[in-house]
């Protein structure tokens, strides 16, 4: 029963930070019908931003600064620099592509994903970058299981983040515009809608996202490297494709569901399989819900169409 509560703990603080890069993902698609490959790229680029700020912090004043207030300097750091790579993509590599055959700008998505990753190695190198252990671990017991108070402040900001990105959608002039674009453009730009802010206002919110989760990532795991997002981008799509793509709110069920069935897989796979294998291949499960997903119930959880979009 303590492994169980455990793991469920382990699996939404995992779980909240898959749903806020899986919205990117799902605010793309559904505005355009684009999967954005890069997208878990920016998120990378907000943890190796974040962990060079707090690196250069710490070591300029060690012990002088809050932790917190240190994280949140990173974070508004990060944010800045992973907006602008999202609007860059979509002004230079996807808007001249909206009307090209759907795989031009998924192979530009793929593209776009290896130039960044690139850049950073070129920018931070290939080894880890270590996350500074600035924040003191404190440890909080619940019916036997232990949460710390990093995953509490995980938890708490995913949701209210998710809640001000419903706010935003369904309660302001943007929200509004931006779902008028989801279901026609054509139609939204006869009556008024700026299509091109719309869309790059959803790259810029998504990368936002990004960078929050990020620097939510390398906080958590301690370290950063180059090639993270592209393991972690594939969680959060599997995350949206499991929720139902285009939903804000599958995005959100989907990565909670995604993280759970990922903690629970790595704490049990040991005794269903007798030892054979280990927690390291807790990955494969990411993988497995994804096909299963996609055979039996491709339209997700919260079933959005996707029958005809790239």
């Amino acid at each position: 029963m303590d492994i169980l509560l455990q793991q469920l703990i382990n699996g939404v603080t995992v779980g909240s930070v898959y749903a806020l890069v899986a919205l990117g993902y799902t605010m793309v698609y559904g505005i355009i019908g684009l999967i954005n490959f890069a997208h878990g790229d920016v998120v990378m680029v907000g943890a190796m931003v974040a962990t060079t700020v707090v690196t250069a912090l710490v070591g300029a004043d060690p012990g002088g600064m809050s932790p917190w207030l240190v994280i949140a300097v990173s974070l508004a750091a990060a944010i800045p620099v992973c907006a602008a790579l999202g609007w860059l993509a979509e002004r230079f590599a996807y808007r001249p592509l909206r009307r090209a055959p759907r795989l031009a700008p998924l192979i530009s998505a793929i593209g776009v994903s290896i130039i960044i990753q690139t850049l950073a190695m070129m920018v931070w190198g290939r080894n880890y970058l270590s996350f500074p252990h600035i924040i003191k671990p404190t440890i909080y017991q619940i019916g036997g299981a232990r949460i710390s108070f990093l995953q509490v402040a995980i938890i708490l900001s995913a949701i209210a983040i998710m809640a001000g990105l419903l706010l935003v959608v369904h309660r302001t002039r943007l929200g509004t515009a931006m779902r008028a674009t989801a279901q026609n453009r054509e139609v939204a730009g006869l009556m008024g809608v700026n299509i091109n802010t719309v869309i790059a206002a959803a790259f810029i919110i998504g990368s936002v996202l990004a960078a929050v989760a990020g620097v939510m990532v390398t906080t958590y795991y301690g370290v950063a490297q180059y090639t993270m997002g592209f393991l972690l981008g594939l969680k959060a799509f599997t995350a949206a494709v499991l929720g139902g793509i285009g939903n804000l709110g599958g995005a959100m069920l989907g990565g909670l569901l995604l993280g759970i069935i990922e903690s629970l897989g790595a704490g049990y796979i040991g005794d269903l399989t007798h030892g054979v294998f280990g927690s390291n291949y807790q990955d494969v499960f990411a993988f497995i819900v994804l096909i299963l997903a996609l055979v039996f119930r491709p339209s997700g959880l919260l079933g959005e169409r996707v029958g005809d979009r790239a």
